[in-house]
């Protein structure tokens, strides 16, 4: 078996480093509300890790709303945006998720780059709201990309910033469609949550508190032309 070399660590934002969701949900199930229907979180499920746009043709799609101007459109997801921003505006550092601020300065201090990877267009604002910016390399954000998550635009896009080859990195992800995106991108995926929704990833942890960096080079190896091989897979 041959290790492969590990010189980089993105992730994505909402779930894995701060618990936004809850509030992208809040935001959703208001707007869902005014348009006169209701949205589950089981519903909301299908929103991790997608675009602004691309959430509400979904949302839409739940209320059976198949027919919209794109200017109602734009001005209904801008109004979710500003829900959204509020709740942001109540994150303080004590909001980062467990174990993510020891393991980040783990990584930085056996010299592996890191990067943020999110869809969102509020990522640098939420990076700074909790502090922890100074812990990233770079930030490939909605604000930089077009396509969003399953297309690996912006995992390619955080290795490019950081100057290392793709198979060189290891996304930390908490959607699937992250987990899609990092994999089509040619890299090396942790699922952060739900091992269910997270199965293609080839390593799945509940959170940063269970992993060490040097588990990645120990126990993810890659064998030749079979793939990926997964010697822990904790759940």
């Amino acid at each position: 078996m041959r290790t492969q070399p590990f010189e980089a660590a993105i992730f994505d934002l909402d779930g894995v480093i701060v618990d936004t969701a809850k509030f992208h949900y809040q935001a959703w199930k208001s707007l869902a509300g005014e348009l006169g229907f209701d949205f589950s979180e089981r519903e909301n499920e299908q929103l991790k890790g997608v675009s602004r746009m691309e959430s509400l043709d979904l949302l839409l799609r739940v209320g059976g709303i198949t027919e919209m101007p794109l200017t109602r459109r734009e001005a209904l997801a801008n109004r979710k945006n500003e829900w959204y921003k509020e709740y942001l505006a109540t994150l303080t550092p004590a909001d980062v998720l467990p174990g993510v601020r020891s393991f980040l300065a783990h990584l930085r201090s056996c010299g592996i780059r890191t990067a943020i990877a999110s869809a969102s267009k509020n990522a640098p604002f939420i990076m700074d709201q909790v502090n922890i910016r100074p812990l990233f390399d770079a930030i490939a954000d909605g604000n930089s990309i077009v396509k969003a998550k399953p297309d690996p635009e912006v995992f390619l896009q955080a290795a490019r910033q950081l100057g290392v080859a793709p198979g060189a990195c290891f996304v930390f992800e908490g959607a699937a469609a992250g987990v899609e995106g990092a994999i089509r991108a040619g890299m090396r995926v942790v699922g952060i949550g739900d091992g269910q929704q997270l199965a293609r990833a080839h390593l799945i942890i509940n959170s940063f508190q269970q992993l060490e960096p040097v588990i990645l080079l120990s126990q993810i190896t890659v064998t030749g032309d079979s793939g990926w091989g997964v010697c822990l897979n904790e759940q």
